[in-house]
Parts: structure tokens; sequence; C-alpha cells
């Protein structure tokens, strides 16, 4: 009989999420100790809060209790990797940076490249996590084929890609995806791979004001041109910086770039991908809003924010984020999802000084949606002790 590796330890102020500290810190080894943590939990009537490299627990809400902090680093294996097919299954806890390094060494890659140190593929699922590549990748969503995830009762579920078992009528991999652990626990994960493109080359067009390029990512999304990536890097107000990305093999990658500077009426070709691009803005002085609206409105929305904000966003998929000054942002936040609102825009609160995590709206307004949310809620989780209050509508 296998030794069991499940450590225990009390929880302390270090494992707090949100200002509320955990009863207990649980780490098991292996997907069934997974599952018979939660099952007792279950019987218990205990919450249960899962964490992986902890690089994005401010992305939610913070929860309205947790009696358990279920650690899943300890399902750090990648189990079966078939270059041949382009797949690969890893268990919850592996680093993405550490996926990326064995999958590199066979020319293959998982093209989700989010920034945060310590990433783990669970975490990545939970908060839906995303970098500059989503533009030619895809999103979580879109390279997520399969999973393995513990339910709120402690049974193990599968769906997808390697599938055992199935929950009819659900499509586990979307649904899990962007929950922050409000149905349950990932455990294991299978995605579609894709191979590590040749060569690369960057366009740099420095702009005396960001807004300029909205117009100019649209350009560009209405051309033929096939950029992995085209961020902007800048400060609401003031200057920015359009990069634009090519990978593919050589001759092409050439030739879009010259394409590019012609398209943009200027631009500086190179093959170094600066250091600062996919970076989230800001310092932790700072409220980082992520803001998601219509990739044509991007010109409007950055002129919504305050100038000054420090800015950055994937220009042609529709997705920024902007450091708001805490001292602006209670005041600033409601104004900015009013004027937005009519680009069909969102702004969700990913990160805030700890004094003002209370005082902020962290999702904003729901929709129509959070009928359907709170029945998906109830079916899989019916007593809200999986994650309670982390997600819209305290859900």
């Amino acid at each position: 009989m296998t030794a069991p590796t499940v450590t225990r330890r009390a929880g302390g102020p270090d494992d707090a999420i949100g200002g509320v500290v955990p009863r207990e810190v649980v780490r098991p080894g292996t997907v069934e100790e997974v599952a018979d943590v939660v099952r007792a939990a279950a019987a218990d009537g205990l919450t249960v809060v899962p964490v992986g490299g902890r690089s994005k627990l401010t992305w939610a809400a913070p929860p309205e209790s947790c009696d358990l902090l279920l650690d899943v680093t300890g399902l750090d294996r990648v189990v079966e990797h078939v270059a041949g097919d382009l797949t690969v299954v890893a268990e919850a806890g592996v680093r993405l940076a550490d996926l990326q390094a064995q999958l590199g060494q066979a020319g293959q890659l998982l093209g989700l490249d989010p920034p945060e140190d310590g990433a783990t593929l669970g975490g990545v699922v939970s908060a839906n996590a995303s970098g500059p590549r989503r533009l030619h990748y895809g999103t979580t969503r879109d390279l997520l084929i399969g999973t393995t995830v513990v339910l709120a009762d402690g049974t193990v579920a599968h769906a997808g890609g390697k599938v055992v078992k199935n929950v009819a009528g659900y499509d586990l991999g979307k649904l899990y995806t962007g929950a922050h652990g409000t149905l349950g626990v990932v455990v294991s994960t299978t995605w579609r791979l894709h191979p590590v493109p040749p060569a690369r080359r960057l366009v740099t067009l420095e702009l005396p004001d960001v807004a300029a390029a909205g117009p100019l990512s649209v350009a560009l999304a209405r051309s033929t041109l096939t950029p992995s990536a085209v961020e902007l890097i800048g400060t609401a107000g003031g200057p920015g910086r359009l990069v634009v990305l090519f990978e593919s093999i050589a001759e092409s990658v050439a030739d879009q770039a010259r394409s590019t500077v012609a398209l943009l009426g200027g631009g500086e070709e190179s093959e170094d991908l600066p250091d600062d691009v996919g970076r989230r803005p800001g310092g932790a002085d700072d409220v980082l809003l992520r803001l998601a609206h219509v990739p044509a409105a991007l010109s409007p929305v950055l002129r919504a924010l305050p100038a000054g904000t420090a800015v950055a966003a994937h220009a042609a998929t529709g997705v920024s984020y902007a450091a708001v000054p805490a001292g602006e942002a209670v005041d600033m936040l409601p104004r900015l999802r009013a004027a937005i609102a009519e680009h069909d825009g969102t702004a969700v609160v990913l990160r805030a000084p700890e004094g003002l995590v209370g005082r902020l709206d962290h999702w904003g307004p729901v929709g129509d949606a959070l009928d359907l949310m709170r029945r998906v809620k109830e079916r899989f989780d019916p007593e809200r002790r999986m994650s309670p209050g982390r997600f819209v509508g305290g859900l």
C-alpha cells in the first residue's frame, strides 16, 4: 500500500486570502487524497478553498469563510506527453513554466503565456488566465481539451480528452475555467499543443497618445497579416508603444514585418521581445483592473481612464489592464464601468491594496446571467462550501 502523502498544518496570517485566515492548510499528493479531503470536509460541513501557485489569489473576491485551504501543488506530475498527437496530460499543481520547459525539449509549447511567476495549471484554468499570444493560440477554454475535477462531495469526475467518466450535460472544462474554485477542485488537465515557431520578428511603433493604437489595431485585424500578438504599453492620456509580434518561418515573419511597417506608417523591426511585453501594469499600491470590451472600442476605453493610468492591452482582442492609483479607485470605478458599458465593457478588480479590498465592488454589474450561474452553483455545490463568495454575485 502506498504511504499517504497528504500534509496538514494550522493556517496562519501568511495563508490569508483577502484577509480571511484558514483554520487549516492541507496539501494532498494524489488525486485520490484530494477526493478524500473534500469528502471528509463535506461530511463535517467545512468550507474549502483550493489554491495553486497563489499568483492570482486576488483575482477573485475574498471568501466568506475558509476552514480548509487546499494546496494542490503536491499534484505536480506530467502524466503523459504524446508529442505525435500534440497533447499533454498534467496535474493541476504543475507549474506552467516547468511544463513549457519540458515541452520545449520536444519542440512544442502550450500556447498560454500569462506573466504571473509560479502560475500552476490548475490556477491558470481556475482564473482563466492568458497573455499576449491569446490572439494567435486562443485562451484557456480553447486549449483545454480535457479535465479531471473533484466535486464538492468528493466525487472524481472526468470530461473531454482521456475520458473515464463524464458528467452528462456539462462541458466541465469550460465550466471550471474561470470559476475560481467555486464549483470544485481542478486536479488534472489535458491540453492541445503547438509546434515552437522557428522564427520571430517584431515591429514596434512609438505613439504620442496610447489612444492612437485603437484604429491601428483595427487595421491590423482587418488585414491579411497573422500576428501572434498585438500589445500596447503606455499611460492613459500619454504616450505608448504598439508591439506587433510575428512567429512563423523566417520568410513569412520578414515579409509580414515589412508589410506591418507600411500599414502602420512606421515602426522599427527587431527580433528581441521586450521584457515588459505582456506584463501587468502598475505596482502593489495601485488597483489593477482587467477591462474586457469590444476590440474596436480600445480608444474610447482608454480615454475613459484617469490621465496617467498605466495601461497594457492585448490591443486586437479587447482585453486591457489598467493600474489605477489607489486614491482614485473608489470614486473612479463606478464611473469607468458606466462609461465603458456602451462598448460591452466590464471592469474587474484583479488586485488592490489591503485597505481597499472591502471598499471596491470586485466584479461590477453581472447582467442577466446571474440566475443561470446560481443554478449551476446549486447543482455542483448546493451547500456553498467551495470557495463561498469568491465569484460574481457572491456565489
